[in-house]
Parts: structure tokens; sequence; C-alpha cells
């Protein structure tokens, strides 16, 4: 009897989750009756795996799990907390701990490496795109929430998290250890590279970084540029309004990006011709490692033909994001409107897809005995490859003189 009412709770549990996220759905006979449909299909299952499963259950974890991957399914970014987690979350997310610089999203069961902020703990071991995160702390990040999952790897300063990882370049599991410091967003680089092509590397997005942008451009000009290329690559740090800002650098005029969610309103963000600091001719640097910030931008200037989008297609982040509270004090973090390019898409949902496909050149990271990354120092003089051999730097010199002014 205790059993059955304990599948019983679980299950009205379950689904009333599932109707939480079905009830913000337009509210059209169609769609509704389709809803229950699945919510029934979801009960019988759950049926099945209480009476059929080859032994008793733990109807705690597949609730969990359930919830996961309902969540997963809409929304990478999102995050199921209970209430202990929840309230742990809302202690510490205004507070300025210090970290080992990893960008998260959940992928099919496990934490995926959006990127590392340049010149962090994680970086300098060599965590990036499309590595996954096995476990942190010894805990299974399968069915962690992503929000937990940043709570876990902050800490004090000087302290370490353990991480078991699956690279991409090097499938076998890998534990290591990577030791928590205060962050500091890399600084704008900029350069003149041959032929008077002016290079602006952005490592991370921020209201600072703009303006360190902004101010690479008037110098680069005054040194005589006749064209510039904006290297977005691996810019997975910066807010969408930070994106907004960087493209109305080299916008006149034009739609950069709208903001629109089932109940939050489309807001538009136009280009301001009096932010506007130059007409030069540009290329956009992209890949797999650019997202949130970065994507907005890039998706504006290629949008309005402003520039050329040169290298690999996005990661595919750029969104709103809010916790909404339960009545048993846990909560759900999801996205409750996204970011659209100009012509329409959900940057979230399509990422920004370069005009001229280039792939990267492959990092060389080699590894000792035990399998872990060799973290080279820091060299003691310039490195001899020049910028312009890259793939993608020396396609996008090559066409940033056929993309016509704003």
């Amino acid at each position: 009897m205790l059993n059955r009412l304990k599948y019983l709770v679980v299950s009205a549990s379950a689904c009333l989750t599932i109707l939480l996220v079905a009830g913000s759905l337009p509210s059209r006979g169609a769609d509704q009756s389709d809803t229950l449909k699945h919510i029934g299909v979801f009960s019988d299952v759950v049926a099945h795996i209480k009476s059929e499963y080859v032994e008793e259950p733990d109807m705690k974890s597949v609730t969990l799990g359930a919830l996961n991957g309902l969540l997963e399914a809409v929304d990478p970014f999102a995050s199921y907390l209970n209430a202990d987690q929840y309230q742990e979350y809302l202690k510490n997310k205004d507070l300025k701990r210090a970290g080992v610089g990893l960008v998260l999203s959940k992928k099919p069961g496990w934490m995926g490496v959006v990127g590392a902020v340049p010149g962090s703990p994680a970086a300098n071991a060599g965590l990036a795109t499309h590595d996954m995160i096995e476990s942190i702390k010894g805990i299974a990040t399968r069915d962690m929430p992503l929000a937990y999952a940043n709570l876990l790897l902050q800490g004090a300063s000087g302290t370490t998290v353990e991480l078991s990882v699956v690279r991409a370049r090097h499938p076998e599991p890998q534990t290591i250890t990577l030791t928590r410091a205060n962050l500091t967003l890399p600084q704008v680089d900029a350069k003149m590279l041959p032929g008077s092509v002016g290079y602006i590397e952005i490592g991370a997005l921020s209201p600072a970084g703009v303006q360190q942008t902004a101010d690479a451009v008037r110098r680069l000009q005054k040194d005589g540029a006749v064209k510039l290329l904006l290297d977005l690559r691996n810019c997975a740090i910066g807010e969408p309004e930070d994106g907004i800002a960087l493209a109305n650098l080299f916008l006149t005029s034009g739609r950069i990006t709208y903001l629109k969610g089932q109940k939050v309103p489309e807001k538009d963000f136009d280009a301001d011709p009096a932010k506007a600091i130059t007409a030069l001719p540009l290329a956009v640097l992209v890949n797999h490692g650019s997202a949130g910030g970065a994507e907005v931008a890039a998706a504006a200037l290629g949008g309005n033909k402003r520039a050329q989008l040169v290298g690999e297609p996005t990661y595919g982040d750029a969104a709103v994001r809010r916790a909404l509270t339960m009545e048993d004090g846990s909560a759900i973090i999801l996205s409750v409107a996204k970011y659209y390019s100009p012509d329409g898409k959900a940057i979230q949902d399509t990422r920004v897809l370069p005009g001229t496909v280039v792939a990267g050149a492959e990092p060389q990271i080699e590894y000792d005995d035990n399998g872990d990354p060799i973290t080279e120092p820091e060299p003691q003089q310039p490195q001899l490859k020049k910028l312009e051999d890259d793939p993608v730097v020396k396609r996008a010199i090559e066409i940033v003189g056929t993309v016509a002014k704003a």
C-alpha cells in the first residue's frame, strides 16, 4: 500500500511538472489535446517501470531523470534545482567567488564545455569546446542541474576541484585537478597585419571589452588600416547586451537583433548611427566556441551584410533565463526569451552560420604517461608562427575586401 501511494505521489508530481511547462503553451484545443496525450504516455511508462522493472526502482531517481530529460529536450541551458539546491543557488549567485573559468551547457545526459575563459585554470589545462565533464568532485554530471554544476566549480581562491573529463581530442576519461582562481577577463588584443589589415581579437566580451575594441579600431584607423578583422573565436563570455554594443560600433543602420518569448513581448534593438565608429571593410571570425554576446554581434554584422563571417558555426546560446519557483521550494531555470538574428532566426536554435566555412587549426596538446595534459610554461619569447598563417585569418584577409561597406 505504501509503495503504491509513493508511486501515485511521484507520478502526480512528475505529471504536474510537465503540466507546468506545457501550460505555458498557447491554449489551443489541438495543442492541449496533444499535450494530454503525451502526459498519458508518460504515466504509462512510469507505471510499467514501477510494476515490471527487474527490481524495485528508485522512483526519486526516475522522477529526477524525467525532469532533467524534459528540460534538456527543450533547453540545453535549463536546470531543475530541488529546494536545498535552489537555496544554495540563491545564496551564492551574486557572490564573486573564485572559479575555474568553464562555460557549460547540457549535452544529452552529460555536461558539455561551451568554452573556457582565456588564461583561466580550465584553459591552461586544455579544456575546450565539445569536451565533456563526466563528474565534478566525484559526483556524476548525468542528471546534474547545470546551475548546480556551476556552484560546485566555484569556491575560495586557491582551493581545488577534481573533474573527470572526456576530451573531444582524447576520448579516454581523465581525472584532472583544477585550482580555483579569481578570474580576470583578457584584454582586447589588436595589431596591424601585412597589407594594412587591422586585427582585433576579443577573448571575452564585457562593457570594458567593447570600449577597448572601440579604442583599438580608432588606433588602427589612425595607423592606416584599410580593412579590419574581428576575431570572436572561442569568445564564450559576454552578455547579449555586450554583443549589441559591439555590433553597433560597425553599424550605422539596420536591426541588430530582437528579443522575444511566449510571455516576453518582442523588443527590437536597432543600430544607433551616433555609436558607429568605422566604415572600413570588415570580416568576423567565429567558431564552435563563439557563444552569447559574440553570436549576437556576428549575427547582426552578417545579417546586415556589414561583414563577411568566416570560420565555423557558432555554439548557439543567446537567451534570457529566469528562475521559476515551485510550491515545494524547488525551481527550474529556463530560457523565457531568445535573441534572434536580423532575418528572424533564433540564435540558440540555429546558431550563426558563416558564409565562408573554414576549419581552424586543431590545438596541439601533449599528454603525460597518466594521460594528463602537459601545461606549457609561458613562452620566454614571441611565438614564431605568424598569425596570418592561421587558415581562418588567411581566408578572411582574402575576402574582406569584397564586403560592401555599410
